[in-house]
């Protein structure tokens, strides 16, 4: 019997999220843009996020990767977990998370996929696009999303308006990058800064003044050829503390 998965062995989706390097700038880029989200201070109704910035990002990516690798029953399961968590934060605080903002985490998915994967591997092409959108699309539609963009070209204009109307530079921006700081040290944060220049979109590089320059450009020929003699994980250990090694390595999936 033939097992039946969320998302298709072959899927390009597994390759951007089978790699622990992509997964990594996708989540550089999300760190920076969930900074900016109007709706940020739910994420600090809970204090788990400030606290601990990178152990919320691989518990995200743990929940992430088990909907791209599991069979459909697991996925699903996975997914009903998470908005069962997010229902339970909503019950706490008595009030609910605006639906613009559950779209503006899915469209950060989005977004992030393909760009980290452009940055790091090659351009794709528009039905690759497509494709990461419509798995995203369904990630969506069970978590119960409303008004969620039909096709990549309605979603690429929903994705610009979200942009424009739901970011904005407020005191948790500066606080959460303080603990981005505080977190990674000053030479690991710089480094940030520098993966975000690469991979955020136009508007989150101008609302936190990023400017478009970027050195680290100009090491992505080196990090590329050290995928090649197999030592691209030296250079990742740079990204993140070594306590969170382990977790880095579990990032890649065959």
């Amino acid at each position: 019997m033939l097992k039946e998965y969320f998302v298709a062995p072959d899927s390009i989706v597994r390759q951007i999220w089978g790699k622990s390097d992509t997964v990594l700038f996708i989540f550089a880029g999300a760190s920076a843009e969930f900074a900016l989200n109007k709706a940020v201070d739910w994420l600090y109704f809970t204090g788990r996020l400030p606290k601990d910035p990178l152990g919320r990002l691989f518990s995200t990516v743990s929940y992430a990767q088990a909907i791209v690798f599991s069979e459909q029953k697991t996925a699903l399961q996975a997914i009903g977990a998470m908005a069962h968590m997010h229902a339970k934060v909503e019950q706490a605080r008595g009030t609910s998370i605006p639906d613009w903002a559950y779209r503006d985490v899915l469209f950060m998915l989005i977004d992030y996929s393909i760009r980290a994967y452009e940055v790091l591997e090659r351009k794709l092409e528009r039905e690759e696009k497509e494709e990461v959108f419509q798995i995203f699309w369904r990630l969506g539609f069970y978590m119960g999303l409303k008004d969620l963009p039909a096709n990549y070209g309605i979603w690429e204009k929903s994705r610009t308006e979200h942009l424009q109307n739901n970011l904005q530079y407020s005191p948790f921006t500066e606080d959460l990058f303080g603990q981005y700081r505080k977190h990674l040290g000053d030479f690991r944060y710089a480094l940030l800064l520098e993966v975000q220049r690469l991979i955020v979109a136009p508007h989150v590089g101008q609302l936190l003044g990023h400017g478009s320059f970027t050195w680290a450009d100009s090491l992505l020929p080196l990090y590329r050829f050290s995928k090649w003699v197999h030592l691209d994980g030296f250079l990742k250990a740079l990204l993140l503390p070594v306590r969170y090694k382990r977790e880095i390595r579990s990032l890649d999936r065959p």
